[in-house]
C-alpha cells in the first residue's frame, strides 16, 4: 500500500468518526432493514433521500412519520403489520394515525412510497398524507381503521395502485382539498386511484373538492356506497375528473345518518355538487336501498344547494340497481348528458 492510498484512508476514517461525512452528499441509495421489536422510526429519521427502509414480516406497534423527500417505506406484505402502540407517541400516533406523510403548505413533500403492508386498528387513519407531490401508495392492505383507509389532503400527482382498504369508518380511499375549511376545489394534477380493492367501508372511495384526477378500475363491493364525487356551494366545483372501468356490486350495507348526509344504502357510483365528470364504461351491478342517494348512477341533489352541472354518463353497464340504474335529481337545464348506457330502469323514464 502506497503512503498516499494510506492517507486517503485515515482521512476517510477521521472524516467518518467525526460525523463529516453523513453530510456530504450520497450518489446510492441504502436499505435499511427493521426487524419486529425495533423502531420503524428512528430507522425513518436515520434515512437519506433516496433510501428504503424495508420491514421485516411481523406485528409493529407504532406510528411512523415520514417528512423526508424520495423515502421508501415497504414492508415484505400483508403480513408486516402496523398496529397502534399501547401509548401513543410523536404527534402522528397522538393523531390516531398509523403511517403520516407530510410536507407543508410551502414546500410539498416529494416522491415518497409507501408499499407492501398492512395498517389496521388506528382511530382515524391507516394511511395520511398531507401536503405531498408524488406520492405513491401501493399494496397496502388498510383496515378496520376508525375513519379512513388510506386519506390525502392538498396533495398532488399521487398514485394509489392495488391497495386493499375494508371495514374502515368511513371511506377505504379519501381524497380531499381540506376538511378544516371552506374553500374551492383542488386541482391534483392528474392522480389517480386505479386497482384498488374497496370493501366494508362506509364509502368505497370519497373525492371530495377535487379536480383533474382518474378513479378507474376499481372493485368496490360491500359499502354503504362505492363512489361520492362531493362537491359544495363554493368555486371551483368538483369535476373535471374521470371515473371509468370500476365494477361496483352490491353496495348494500346499512350505514346510519350524519350530520352532513341521510342513511347510506345501496348507492353505486354518486355525484353531487360536481361539474364536467365523466362516468364511463363502469359496471354497477345489484346497488340496492331506500336512501335518498340509492340506485346505481345518481346525480343527487347536494344538501346545500349546490348543482351537479354538464356531467358526462356515458356507456355504462347496469342491472338490478333500486330504486333505478340511474338516478337524476338535477334539473334538465342544468346539461347532464346519459347517453350509451346499458340499462333496464331510470328516474326519470327515458335516461336508458
Amino acid at each position: 500500500m502506497t503512503k498516499r492510498h494510506s492517507a486517503l484512508l485515515l482521512c476517510a476514517a477521521v472524516l467518518t468518526a467525526s460525523g463529516v461525512a453523513a453530510g456530504l452528499p450520497h450518489s446510492h441509495p441504502r436499505t435499511l432493514l427493521v426487524s419486529p421489536g425495533e423502531s420503524i422510526q428512528k430507522a425513518v429519521d436515520s434515512a437519506r433521500t433516496g433510501d428504503t427502509v424495508l420491514l421485516a414480516p411481523g406485528v409493529y406497534h407504532e406510528s411512523v412519520k415520514v417528512t423526508k423527500p424520495g423515502l421508501t417505506l415497504r414492508g415484505a406484505g400483508r403480513d408486516t403489520v402496523l398496529e397502534p402502540a399501547a401509548k401513543a407517541t410523536g404527534d402522528c400516533g397522538e393523531r390516531g394515525n398509523g403511517i403520516c406523510v407530510e410536507g407543508s403548505k410551502d414546500k410539498r413533500l416529494q416522491g415518497v412510497t409507501i408499499a407492501d403492508l398492512t395498517v389496521a386498528g388506528f382511530s382515524r387513519a391507516g394511511v395520511m398524507a398531507l401536503d405531498t407531490d408524488r406520492l405513491t401508495v401501493r399494496n397496502v392492505t388498510a383496515e378496520k381503521n376508525g375513519v379512513w383507509g388510506i386519506a390525502e389532503e392538498r396533495s398532488v400527482r399521487s398514485q394509489y395502485l392495488h391497495n386493499t382498504a375494508r371495514g374502515n369508518g368511513d371511506a377505504g380511499l379519501f381524497l380531499a382539498n381540506t376538511v378544516t375549511a371552506e374553500e374551492g376545489s383542488f386541482y391534483t394534477g392528474g392522480t389517480k386511484v386505479a386497482h384498488n380493492r374497496l370493501e366494508n367501508n362506509r364509502i368505497g372511495v370519497t373525492v371530495r373538492r377535487l379536480r383533474d384526477l382518474t378513479v378507474a378500475a376499481n372493485e368496490i363491493t360491500g359499502n354503504c356506497a362505492g363512489v361520492f364525487v362531493v362537491g359544495d356551494e363554493n368555486k371551483p366545483k368538483a369535476g373535471a375528473l374521470t371515473v371509468s372501468d370500476n365494477q361496483v356490486v352490491e353496495n348494500n350495507k346499512y350505514c346510519a345518518e350524519t350530520a352532513r348526509l341521510p342513511h347510506l344504502q345501496g348507492s353505486g357510483i354518486v355525484l353531487t355538487g360536481a361539474e364536467e365528470t365523466l362516468v364511463t364504461r363502469n359496471t354497477v351491478v345489484g346497488n340496492s336501498g331506500k336512501s335518498p342517494l340509492s340506485g346505481g348512477i345518481v346525480l343527487f341533489k347536494s344538501m346545500v344547494g349546490a348543482t351537479s352541472e354538464n356531467n358526462r354518463i356515458h356507456h355504462n353497464t347496469l342491472r338490478g340497481n333500486s330504486p333505478a340504474d340511474l338516478v337524476n335529481q338535477e334539473s334538465t337545464q342544468h346539461n347532464n348528458t346519459f347517453r350509451g348506457n346499458v340499462c333496464r330502469a331510470s328516474e326519470p323514464e327515458g335516461l336508458c
